[in-house]
């Protein structure tokens, strides 16, 4: 790929539009997929592509203007085209509020290094599980699901001299167990980076277990309940708390990070547990690229002019207090704030040192609800971060420790920064795969959490 960059860096010097820099990003993803349903396999593919970010930058009157374009790829010429009509994007547009010069020219030593693959030998183990599981089921219940494994090579070039190169390997898996009526479901899920912590049986009768609590069918009204929520749950709630912190929102006043008089809630103590929450880019098994390699702006949260530059780990909750928020370098240096650039990554960790298992905080409860996942979560209100969604495959009533039937489903209106004050115990941060978001976020550590006052605002008809 370098020669793809080279060139397509080439070509750019003699572009008028391009006369205050470009950036060249080639992103090289190889997949491979495997689904089920009905008690067999149904489809499996393998897939691979390679795309092009590119961004110009253009001096004209009154600044610098940037020209940014994206596309499928497979010569170098075509990244050339790119780039040329990202100069004249660039040439013809308005300056940028956050205009600087780009960052150095850091190089990594595999710059030079091929993509990394992937195939079907990674299902090889699953596979065979999933045919076990297959013969055992009979007319008992059904098996739906699919498993997934992409590997993902980044390569970025600027004109600073700057040649970076990442790769992530992400990979899912995701279970449903149903009775031949439909009536009883249950989900399991699990994010893995190569499948080979993965036990297939351990996930099915995971999912068998569960379905089994639905035998007892028990209908309980709209209200406040104690709610243990698990990993996936509270991953689901606090990633989107993540895409919500923006520095430059809460300045202004429009999320819930926002403080008085144009401040931030910026060492506020947010839950009286010691909650910490931080992303990194480089912890092993959940990497991530550690620069920034985005081919648009979006305010307050990336920048196009900070692409090749540093991104490490960034503490956003420590001890249960606001520690930072998202900053591009312009927002930083505009507002006075120092230190390394707190850009977000697609990995987070949350963890507030328990030690107790999902099981063990069942068996410490009175009487409350054990979610098992959250999904059709959508914003109501970003000045509070009020969240709305449906409850999915298992509501499970628990009593005396013992967990005693499934419940309806139930609509809830929740704030996960709001829950952060209500926290009541902590469970074992673990790995985990969360349910809503996972088509883009899969790579999160998480604990169960209890909730003494969980609101489910409606009974729900879904299923």
């Amino acid at each position: 790929m370098r020669n793809w960059i080279e060139t397509a860096l080439a070509a750019a010097q003699d572009l008028p539009g391009a006369d205050r820099g470009c950036v060249v990003i080639l992103t090289e993803t190889h997949e491979a997929n495997v689904r089920w349903a009905n008690n067999a396999l149904t489809t499996n593919g393998q897939m691979h592509r390679i795309s092009a970010e590119v961004v110009a930058l253009a001096g004209v009157e009154g600044g610098i203007a940037s020209g940014c374009l994206q596309g499928p790829v497979t010569d170098a010429e075509q990244v050339v085209d790119l780039v040329r009509r990202a100069a004249a994007i660039a040439a013809a547009g308005a300056p940028d509020a956050d205009a600087h010069d780009l960052p150095g020219g850091s190089v990594d030593s595999d710059f030079d290094e091929p993509a990394a693959t992937t195939s079907f030998d990674v299902f090889a183990d699953l596979a065979a599980d999933l045919g076990a599981a297959f013969e055992q089921a009979g007319d008992q219940h059904l098996l739906f699901g699919f498993a997934e494994h992409t590997v993902t090579t980044t390569w970025l070039g600027s004109s600073t001299g700057a040649r970076r190169r990442a790769v992530g390997r992400t990979g899912r898996l995701e279970l449903n167990a149903k009775h031949p009526d439909m009536v009883g479901s249950a989900w399991v899920g699990q994010s893995t980076a190569d499948f080979t912590d993965v036990d297939m049986s351990a996930k099915v009768a995971e999912a068998l277990e569960r379905l089994s609590w639905s035998a007892n069918r028990v209908d309980l009204p709209a209200g406040r309940y104690e709610v243990i929520l698990p990993p996936s749950a509270v991953a689901d709630l606090m990633i989107y708390a993540y895409w919500s912190m923006a520095g430059r929102d809460a300045r202004e006043g429009q999320s819930v990070f926002a403080g008085p008089d144009a401040s931030t809630r910026v060492g506020e103590r947010l839950a009286p547990i010691g909650l910490d929450m931080w992303s990194d880019p480089a912890a092993p098994g959940l990497e991530r690229p550690q620069f920034v390699a985005t081919g648009a702006s979006q305010a307050g949260l990336f920048s196009v002019y900070d692409n090749g530059a540093d991104v490490g780990r960034v503490d956003w909750l420590t001890g249960g207090r606001l520690a930072t928020l998202v900053e591009t370098s312009h927002e930083q240096q505009a507002n006075g704030l120092t230190g390394p650039l707190p850009h977000p990554t697609d990995n987070l960790f949350i963890d507030g040192h328990g030690t107790a298992d999902l099981q063990e905080m069942v068996a410490s409860t009175q009487r409350g609800l054990l979610l098992t996942c959250l999904w059709y979560v959508r914003e109501v209100d970003p000045e509070t971060l009020l969240l709305t969604g449906l409850t999915r495959d298992g509501v499970y009533l628990v009593e005396n420790g013992k967990i005693v039937g499934a419940v309806n489903n139930f609509r809830w209106n929740e704030s996960p920064v709001g829950l952060l004050g209500r926290i009541s115990e902590v469970g074992r941060a673990e790995r985990t795969l969360c349910r809503e978001w996972n088509d883009w976020f899969n790579l999160t550590v998480a604990p169960a959490l209890r909730v003494p006052d969980f609101n489910m605002s409606t009974v729900s008809q879904a299923s």
